[in-house]
């Protein structure tokens, strides 16, 4: 190998120091994704068990409740995928890059169309995180069950 080879392959690797470090975010943000996704499947696999036992009314609300589930679980499901693809177009990127330099070819309307999936990807990835967000503190209750939900009833006591 040639100095000018040397030199331009370590220059390559500067430039791939941003998508790896790139890489190193998408892979926290897949991270909280699939911890969300496991939290909406074990929610659901709990109401779904508590089918047999329940009241007429509760049967009701665990429905309802296992919709929105169903539909969290589809908008992290999208975020997944979107921020996946996303980090296997930067990989791509990371790929051409060396075989650019390796091959001396311009590869540089590649590279930045592959770059700019990357991020159309990563912002779509984003947008169904925001929107599972959104819809899990929606349906968000605080307090004290209501009787109907929880299957029992509530005695008045005298104070």
């Amino acid at each position: 190998m040639s100095d000018e080879t040397i030199t331009s392959i370590a220059h390559v690797i500067q430039l791939s120091v941003a998508p790896v470090f790139l890489l190193s975010g998408i892979a926290a943000l897949l991270n909280v994704l699939t911890n969300r996704l496991s939290r909406i499947v074990d929610r659901a696999r709990n109401m779904e068990a508590q089918f047999p036992n329940a009241a007429p009314g509760r049967i009701e609300q665990l429905s309802t409740s296992l919709r929105r589930l169903a539909k969290r679980a589809r908008w992290v499901s999208w975020g997944i995928s979107l921020c996946a693809s996303s980090a296997i177009l930067i990989s791509s990127v990371v790929i051409v890059l060396f075989l650019d330099t390796l091959a001396n070819a311009n590869g540089r309307l590649l590279v930045a169309g592959l770059f700019i999936s990357a991020m159309l990807a990563l912002t779509g990835g984003l947008i169904c995180f925001l929107r599972e967000i959104y819809l899990a503190t929606r349906y968000l209750r605080i307090g004290v069950p209501e009787p109907e939900q929880t299957g029992t009833t509530v005695v008045p006591t005298r104070q």
